[in-house]
C-alpha cells in the first residue's frame, strides 16, 4: 500500500509518495509557493495540485503537514474571505502585547495555552483582523490553520473541517495540557464567536478524498518533521529552514512563563516545546547575494575565516525577531574595522550569527529542563559544510545531521500510515542514508561576542 505526505511550507509544495510499511519513498515532486507573509490559500491548493499530480492519486492514504500559525478565515459559504496572514507576518504585535495584558500577563497565557503569545501566533491576527478589517472580522464564520484547509479541500469539502492537537497548540486558543480549544480567547481576540475545527486524534481518519484515500488528521511542519524523524523523549533538533527552530519531544507539558518556549503538543499525544526564530537560512542567502556568490561559496568563504570573524559580528534580526520577541528589530553589523572587512569574515558572521540565535533557543530549552548531549541539525542549511563544522563550536555539543530529507512530508505520510494501519502507534520507519556527526571544540569567544551584542541592542526594535 501506498501513503502521500504533503509539506505545504512558506516557500513550497512538496509531495512524497512512500510505501506503507517501511516509508521508502517511491515518487517526489515539489511546487513553488509566492514570496512574502500573506498568501491566497487557492495558490497552496494550486500549488498542491502540481506537485502531487500523478502521486496523490496513486495513495491509499493522504497526510498534510504545513506552516503552522496561518489564518485561515472563510465565510458561512466556505468561501476564503482574505489571504491567509502566515506565520512571519508581525503586523499583529501591537495586538499581542495588548491581548497578554488583557488576560492577565504572561504567566496567565502560558498556564492556560503553554505558551505566550507573539506576533506569530493565530490569536493575535485574529485580534489585527477585527482592528482593521472589520468587515472581514464580521464576515468570518470559521477559523482554519494551513493544514486544516488544504485537508477539507482534499476531502472536497464534503466533511466538518479537522485538526490536530500539535498544530492547534500553535494557535493561541488551545490549551495542550488539558487537550481542548479554548473558543473564548478566539472570540475575545476576534470580537465575535467563530468555528474551530474539530479535534481529531493522533491516528484518526478524518475523511476520503472523492477517489475514497483517507486522510489523516494532518499537523503542523514542526510536528509532522519530529514524527519524520522519529523522535525519542528528550531528543534535540535544531532546524535551519525558511526559520529556525530548536526542539524536543516532551512527556510533559511545558509552560514557559518567559515567553522564550513555546509550549507546543506534538502529533503524537505527547509534547513538543519549541523555540522559534523568523530568521535563519535567508540569512545565509541574504549574505551570500551581498557577497556575489552561492550558498556553497559563502560555506568556502566561512570556513577560511577564524572564530569570531576578527571581531565581526552580527544581530541576524533581518526582518524582525520572535525569539527574543523584537517584531521591530533589523539586523545589526558590529567590529567593523579596516583590517576585519573582508568577504571571509562577513560570511563567517553570517553563518556564526544564526547559530548563535540558535544556540540561545538550546539554552531557553535547557531552562524548560530540556538538557542536550547532541543535536540533531536538520533543515535546508544543513547542506552547508560551514554550518555543519561550526555548529558544535557554537552549540558546545556534538552535532549530527541525517540523510537530508523532506522530514515534514515524511512525518505526513508516516501519520498517513499510521492512520491506515489502524494500530496503536506509528509505524517503525528507519531514516535512510548516512547520518553524520561532527564535533569541534567550543570558542566562547563566539558566544561572548555575540550575547554582547545581542544585550546592547535590547529597545532598539
Amino acid at each position: 500500500m501506498l501513503v502521500a505526505g504533503v509539506d505545504s511550507s512558506t516557500q513550497s509544495t512538496k509531495v512524497l509518495l512512500c510505501q506503507a510499511d517501511d516509508g521508502a519513498i517511491v515518487g517526489q515532486a515539489t511546487a513553488p509557493h509566492p514570496d512574502g507573509t500573506e498568501c491566497d490559500p487557492e495558490l497552496w491548493w494550486r500549488a498542491l495540485a502540481r506537485a502531487g499530480d500523478g502521486l496523490l492519486s496513486r495513495a491509499d492514504a493522504i497526510g498534510v503537514a504545513a506552516q503552522q500559525h496561518g489564518m485561515v478565515v472563510v465565510d458561512e459559504a466556505g468561501q476564503v474571505i482574505r489571504p491567509a496572514l502566515l506565520w512571519n507576518d508581525v503586523r499583529s504585535a501591537p495586538q499581542a502585547a495588548a491581548l497578554i495584558a488583557e488576560m492577565g500577563g504572561p504567566g496567565s497565557w502560558a498556564r492556560m495555552t503553554g505558551s505566550v503569545p507573539t506576533a506569530s501566533f493565530t490569536v493575535t491576527k485574529l485580534r489585527w483582523l477585527a482592528e482593521h478589517e472589520p468587515d472581514a472580522a464580521a464576515r468570518t464564520a470559521q477559523v482554519m490553520l494551513p493544514h486544516d484547509w488544504l485537508t477539507w479541500r482534499l476531502g472536497d469539502r464534503a466533511h466538518a473541517p479537522a485538526t490536530d492537537r500539535g498544530d492547534a497548540s500553535g494557535t493561541g486558543y488551545f490549551s495542550p495540557a488539558a487537550d481542548r480549544w479554548l473558543p473564548e480567547l478566539a472570540e475575545a481576540a476576534l470580537g465575535k464567536p467563530a468555528r474551530l475545527p474539530r479535534l481529531a486524534a493522533p491516528a484518526e481518519v478524518v475523511a476520503r478524498t472523492p477517489g475514497g484515500a483517507a486522510l489523516s488528521a494532518g499537523t503542523g511542519d514542526n510536528m509532522g518533521a519530529a514524527l519524520g524523524l522519529g523522535l525519542g523523549v528528550g531528543e534535540v533538533v535544531v532546524s535551519i529552514g525558511t526559520s529556525g527552530t530548536a526542539y524536543a519531544v516532551a512527556a510533559q507539558p511545558a509552560a514557559d512563563e518567559s515567553g522564550a518556549v513555546a509550549g507546543f503538543a506534538d502529533a503524537t499525544g505527547r509534547f513538543l516545546p519549541l523555540v522559534a526564530t523568523i530568521n535563519a537560512a535567508r540569512v545565509l542567502t541574504v549574505t551570500a547575494r551581498m557577497l556575489g556568490t552561492d550558498a556553497e561559496g559563502l560555506s568556502r568563504l566561512a570556513l577560511a575565516a577564524p572564530p569570531g570573524a576578527q571581531g565581526l559580528t552580527l544581530l541576524p534580526y533581518l526582518d524582525g525577531e520572535r525569539s527574543p520577541n523584537r517584531p521591530g528589530a533589523n539586523g545589526v553589523l558590529r567590529g567593523l574595522t579596516s583590517t576585519n572587512t573582508t568577504q571571509e569574515n562577513l560570511a563567517r558572521a553570517a553563518v556564526e550569527a544564526v547559530l548563535c540565535s540558535l544556540a540561545d533557543a538550546i539554552d531557553n530549552l535547557a531552562d524548560c529542563g530540556i538538557a542536550a548531549r547532541r543535536v540533531i541539525l536538520i533543515g535546508g542549511a544543513a547542506k552547508s559544510e560551514a554550518v555543519r563544522r561550526i555548529a558544535p563550536v557554537v552549540f558546545g555539543v556534538p552535532v549530527t545531521v541525517p540523510e537530508p530529507a523532506e522530514y515534514v512530508a515524511l512525518g505526513a505520510a508516516r501519520q498517513a500510515a499510521w492512520a491506515l494501519s489502524g494500530a496503536a502507534g506509528a509505524p517503525s520507519w528507519p531514516l535512510a542514508g548516512t547520518t553524520l556527526e561532527f564535533t569541534g571544540e567550543p570558542v566562547p569567544l563566539i558566544r561572548g561576542q555575540y550575547g554582547a551584542l545581542r544585550d546592547a541592542t535590547i529597545g532598539w526594535g
